[in-house]
């Protein structure tokens, strides 16, 4: 079942009312949009309808109309040739052509009635409709941005960021107990050759580890931003 049942009801329509309500306003508006633009091809249709019964009409009036002056015609050649009688009857049937006449214009008014009335509903429709898909774009733009706010705050507060931080506290923990294992081993003891070696590869493989996590990092933030 629609939202609205007739134009009346669009054009009544407290569309921030309906938004609030719904448990989906976006799908909300699609679906206000959608109806409105329905309704508004249902309105244009049935001018359309009204504008072609209109030109049909004026036909035959134009037609009643000639058949008019025809039996005026006859009625006028009858009565010079002292035919009362035919002049009589010309002028009964000139008169049925000048009722249907006269009641295909009282048809055609009434249809201006309904077009000029059709033109107002299809004003109002293609303005509610503008507000409608401006209250959209707005809707649209307000999700856009909370949904950009809840991704940056899961950047810097979220579970992800935070056990990525938590690993380069180990990872520095690791970094200082070798450098202060380094140290130590230094204290009043001169070392070799091989051994500062080997402690510069040992610093150099914590250093790789730690460049590595923070360039993964630096990655899945790119991303999901």
């Amino acid at each position: 079942m629609g939202i609205f049942s007739r134009t009346r009801d669009i054009v009544a329509a407290n569309f921030a009312d309906l938004v609030e309500k719904a448990e989906d306003p976006a799908k909300m508006i699609r679906m206000i949009i959608l109806e409105m633009e329905e309704t508004l091809v249902e309105v244009r249709a049935s001018a359309a309808r009204t504008i072609a019964d209109q030109k049909e009409m004026r036909r035959h009036i134009a037609k009643l109309e000639g058949l008019q002056a025809s039996w005026t015609e006859k009625a006028e050649l009858a009565l010079s040739k002292d035919r009362e009688d035919l002049a009589k009857a010309a002028l009964v049937e000139r008169q049925k052509a000048t009722d249907m006449a006269d009641q295909l214009k009282a048809e055609v008014g009434v249809l201006d009635d309904a077009l000029r009335a059709s033109e107002e509903d299809i004003a109002k429709l293609q303005t509610r409709l503008r507000e409608a898909r401006t209250k959209q774009s707005s809707v649209q733009t307000r999700l856009e941005s909370a949904n950009n706010r809840v991704r940056l705050r899961e950047m810097y507060a979220g579970a992800k960021t935070e056990d990525a931080f938590s690993r380069f506290d180990v990872l520095e923990r690791r970094v200082d107990d070798a450098e202060g294992r380094a140290e130590a081993m230094g204290l009043g003891v001169q070392k070799t050759l091989e051994e500062e070696i080997s402690d510069l590869r040992a610093s150099d493989r914590v250093d790789a580890e730690l460049a590595e996590l923070k360039r993964r990092l630096n990655a899945n933030s790119n991303r999901e931003g």
